[in-house]
């Protein structure tokens, strides 16, 4: 989906300073893989030459690669970004960043040492929707936002549709629900009640969390956080509360009719704001006012967003780190390094009060390693 984004001409969605071409493609397992990914994603839409390796160190190796796309499993990020940032290439790195806050706080502190641009690649928060919401926040609309609650739950029998090898519950591949469903209720958590305030007052939450375990391989089936911040948003005027959920055996839209909605709610006190989900790719809101009087409720005031040329969103973060690098920054300023940090201690905390700890080697913050079906 990233890179059918990518070849969607940019000024259908109103961007006339960034043009994206995908110059290599490598593969863990054989060069003849890159080879049909490109012939059936890149080649169709993009008339300049894209290489196609049969392994990563490869890739990097590449000069006339500006900024490598790093969409291995989470178990995989730490050690593919430093090989990246060893040869000096800028990162754009899929969500969850890496394993646990260590591995990130590395990659963070490599990337500055060495002036290199890195981006955790979490494509909600750019969509045009986040952003009008964030500022709806921040203008005062809703008042103090004093609770959150989001919920990205997916539905059914693990067991039917994961086995215990699939990457979401294999546990060699960093599996479970909170690292890969889990970060978007977070999201929505942080980026309305931390992202939103000035930046001396953001701080660490604390957290409470419970966790239920797949049996086949200990993986998180179903994860709840409640999360209580010392300030809310957009005035640090008192303490506010998030409420982060996830599951794979239950789901926020159990009909896929959107019976049940919304799968965010931001509730402030002069409105809410409602967020149909799903989650990580909502496409509506609803502001919800308090009402002046019984005969002045207010009006619901309902926002519609559409991505542009039938995209499926990506080209947004895209864009963002595109620009970022273009501009000589090191980080995005919609998710900066130390946000990204302080949620992924949140997702470690979640992880010790639930008992799950994935195996040493992708905990391991030694770089260079193997990991299983790693190839270099």
């Amino acid at each position: 989906m990233f890179v059918k984004d990518l070849m969607i001409n940019p000024t259908t969605r109103g961007v006339n300073d960034i043009v994206h071409a995908v110059t290599a493609v490598a593969s863990s397992s054989a060069k003849s893989s890159a080879d049909n990914f490109i012939s059936k994603f890149v080649s169709p839409s993009q008339k300049s030459p894209c290489a196609a390796y049969g392994s990563y160190k490869e890739l990097v190796a590449d000069q006339n690669v500006d900024l490598v796309y790093v969409a291995t499993p989470h178990s995989h990020h730490f050690q593919n970004c430093m090989l990246c940032l060893e040869h000096n290439k800028p990162i754009l790195c899929e969500k969850a960043f890496t394993v646990n806050a260590q591995q990130a706080k590395i990659l963070y502190q490599t990337a500055k040492q060495k002036n290199l641009f890195l981006m955790e690649a979490v494509w909600t928060r750019y969509f045009p929707l986040s952003i009008e919401i964030r500022k709806a926040i921040t203008d005062g609309k809703l008042g103090e936002v004093l609770r959150v609650v989001a919920d990205n739950s997916f539905g059914g029998s693990p067991e039917q549709k994961f086995g215990t090898t699939h990457r979401m519950v294999n546990m060699d591949l960093a599996g479970g629900a909170l690292l890969d469903l889990g970060i978007y209720s977070l999201t929505w958590v942080f980026q309305c009640l931390y992202h939103t305030l000035p930046k001396n007052k953001r701080a660490m939450p604390k957290v409470a969390a419970q966790m239920s375990h797949y049996p086949q391989t200990g993986a998180d089936d179903d994860t709840t956080m409640l999360l209580e911040f010392p300030h809310s948003s957009p005035n640090a005027e008192r303490k506010s509360h998030g409420v982060a959920m996830t599951g794979l055996r239950v789901a926020t839209d159990p009909d896929s009719k959107k019976s049940t909605k919304p799968a965010i709610r931001i509730m402030g006190t002069k409105g809410e704001i409602d967020v149909d989900g799903p989650a990580f790719r909502p496409m509506t809101y609803w502001f919800i006012p308090y009402k002046n009087s019984a005969s002045d409720p207010g009006e619901v005031e309902e926002h519609k967003f559409d991505f542009p040329a039938g995209g499926h969103g990506m080209f947004y973060e895209a864009d963002e780190a595109a620009r970022c690098w273009k501009d000589g920054k090191l980080e995005s300023e919609g998710l900066d390094w130390e946000e990204s940090t302080v949620i992924m201690e949140v997702m470690d905390e979640v992880r010790r009060q639930g008992g799950l700890k994935h195996p040493d080697a992708i905990e391991s913050t030694k770089y260079p390693i193997d990991l299983p079906g790693m190839k270099k």
